[in-house]
């Protein structure tokens, strides 16, 4: 993982309010890009002759698409040098597939044409620094406190040990004890300005989900403090991902055992910070209950809890510190029970360590709603008001920006919009749930401005919402727009490139997004060789598709410890039922140029849905 210094932002900030594509600052502390000029914005001369209106006309609408266009590729960049990548993402998803689904000739309009390169170009130079992977974005992830001192050393020092057992609050429901091997590591941290910056943020993250996991602990009747080993594991970063071993999340879980942790092609639950922290609760009562001591739990919980047997079996001592002493142990192992004392320590006495001015985040909270069918997070966002930004932040274990078609998913939306998400969802027939759209109209909204919007017509919105031909929208009614996608042939899933083609076309081809063509066949250029085999549906992935933090080879994985690592977090149920569903549609992140068709089939499906929105 490339590491970076604290609180820096992923890219400078745009140097206004009107930054354009590809625009850094030059205060950028991220590497920064090379600025990509503007493509002049068009304007209509003063006077239009009236054989020029149609023209002037197109003018005004493609300007008007550009702005849409920039418009949420501005706000791409500022939540991207806010570090929320998530919302990153989908900003300029939204900001390519405005364009991709205007309707309008992207090709053989020259602004147009100019725009659309520029906008792309300045996207892709913006993933590639972010090192974007898979299914999007993913945010930045940070070295945990303990990884940012690694390598550094002491030698014991029984004066310091002394002095800091005299100083010190060691106050807690965990044995915290001061010896030469916790002082040494609290006199490393205390000196290290990375690790002081790393643990600030740590607890800042900390305040997220601290309520979840003190909950997940009292309910095992686990001692409080144990939410301080997020520390060591990921820092309280729920899509933490060890692209070594494949353990992933808040608690570093590996991807197979069966700990009640779903893992498939759609979500995996180890990133569910309420769901893995239930998990790692009761994974540690069970290693408890194994070994009788704390100190060893959390050994065994690094190295495994049979390893940590077999070392006191062969030495007759039930103690930490003795199988430290007689080098029974591996190095990372010796060293990750003193360091997380010595954190914890430092946590509880925070005004001599400067972490009092700690502003945790807030409680990450929302409301649960178990589906078992596919259903889009576009049209979540629209059910419940809320930006599709927020619903994906508030889901981290889904995969995909769909829901599975029969597997049960505990689907997280804002908090207090449960009664009117279920209500309105109502309106929406099952199977169209993963394309059809909501939406409640806006003052001086008409319907065929909502359906081009949305990309339905006109008529098809009519006949849905049980309106006649003609009839006027007023603000505040909630219609159904119903939006068909063209899908690729379930048989036809790679195409080889021909002479001429780009991605461009080949995503027109086959109706998926440029986007989608790039991250399903691991494109960063703009280049395609001629024979070039693609894929033009998803492939079925297994697991996150998350960008890997680096972490040191552990005792459990390699060496000393073989594949113990396994069964020390084996907490996760690999579900082989992922495999099957492989996503047919267009595209999971945007509904591609050509392909709205519209659905005689579908007209009237739902009728009468038009009424006042919920206040």
């Amino acid at each position: 993982m490339l590491t970076c210094a604290p609180l820096l932002m992923l890219a400078g900030c745009p140097d206004d309010e009107t930054a354009t594509p590809g625009k850094v600052s030059a205060q950028a502390t991220a590497p920064t890009l090379a600025p990509v000029a503007k493509p002049a914005a068009a304007t209509l001369p003063a006077a239009v002759p009236m054989q020029s209106v149609d023209a002037s006309a197109n003018v005004l609408k493609a300007q008007g698409l550009i702005n849409k266009a920039e418009a949420s590729y501005r706000s791409g960049v500022d939540n991207y040098n806010g570090n929320r990548l998530d919302a990153a993402r989908v900003d300029f998803d939204t900001a390519i597939d405005t364009m991709l689904t205007s309707g309008m000739d992207l090709k053989n309009d020259p602004q147009l044409a100019d725009e659309f390169d520029h906008l792309l170009n300045a996207v892709n130079s913006l993933e590639m620094v972010a090192l974007k992977q898979g299914n999007g974005f993913s945010p930045k992830l940070e070295e945990t406190p303990l990884e940012s001192a690694e390598g550094l050393t002491f030698a014991p020092n029984p004066e310091l040990t002394a002095k800091l057992k005299s100083e010190l609050q060691i106050k807690s429901d965990l044995p915290l004890v001061i010896n030469d091997e916790v002082a040494g590591y609290i006199g490393i941290f205390a000196n290290s300005t990375s690790f002081r910056a790393h643990m600030l943020h740590s607890m800042e993250r900390g305040g997220k989900y601290k309520a979840i996991i003190q909950k997940a602990l009292a309910d095992q009747g686990m001692p409080q403090d144990l939410f301080y080993l997020a520390v060591a594991e990921s820092g309280f970063q729920p899509q933490a991902l060890n692209a070594k071993s494949g353990a992933g999340g808040m608690w570093q879980f590996m991807p197979t055992g069966a700990y009640g942790l779903v893992r498939n092609g759609y979500f995996d639950e180890r990133f569910d910070p309420e769901k893995s922290s239930i998990a790692y609760a009761k994974y540690m009562k069970t290693i408890y209950n194994q070994l009788g001591d704390w100190y060893l739990s959390m050994a065994g919980y690094d190295w495994g809890p049979g390893n940590i047997q077999r070392a006191v079996m062969r030495t007759g001592y039930a103690d930490f510190w003795e199988l430290y002493r007689r080098n029974m142990l591996p190095k990372e192992t010796k060293e990750y029970v003193p360091k997380i004392l010595a954190a914890i320590i430092m946590a509880k006495n925070p005004a001599k360590y400067g972490l009092d001015k700690v502003v945790p985040d807030p409680a990450v909270v929302w409301d649960s709603v178990n589906v078992d069918y596919a259903i889009d997070m576009r049209l979540v966002a629209d059910l419940t008001g809320a930006s599709l930004a927020e619903i994906v932040s508030l889901n981290p274990s889904l995969l995909r920006m769909s829901t599975p078609n029969d597997l049960s998913f505990d689907l997280h939306i804002p908090v207090g919009t449960k009664e009117v998400f279920t209500g309105r969802l109502k309106s929406i027939p099952m199977e169209k749930r993963n394309s059809w759209r909501f939406h409640v109209v806006r003052p001086g909204e008409s319907l065929d401005a909502i359906a081009t919007t949305l990309h339905a017509h006109a008529s098809d919105v009519a006949d849905a919402n049980g309106l006649k031909a003609g009839e006027a929208v007023a603000e505040g009614d909630e219609l159904v727009v119903p939006v068909t996608l063209v899908t690729a042939s379930k048989h036809q899933q790679r195409y080889v490139a021909r002479r001429g083609d780009t991605l461009i076309t080949i995503a027109d081809r086959f109706n998926v997004s440029v986007e989608d063509l790039r991250a399903w066949n691991h494109i960063s250029s703009g280049a395609l060789r001629t024979g070039a085999s693609l894929n033009v549906a998803e492939p079925v992935r297994f697991g996150p598709s998350m960008r890997s933090r680096r972490v040191a080879t552990r005792g459990g994985r390699s060496g000393r410890g073989g594949g113990a690592k396994t069964s020390r977090r084996g907490a996760v149920e690999s579900v082989a039922r992922g495999s099957t569903h492989t996503n047919t549609h267009a595209s999971t992140r945007g509904i591609p140029k050509s392909a709205l068709v519209s659905s005689a089939a579908s007209r009237g499906a739902v009728s009468k849905t038009k009424h006042k929105a919920a206040r």
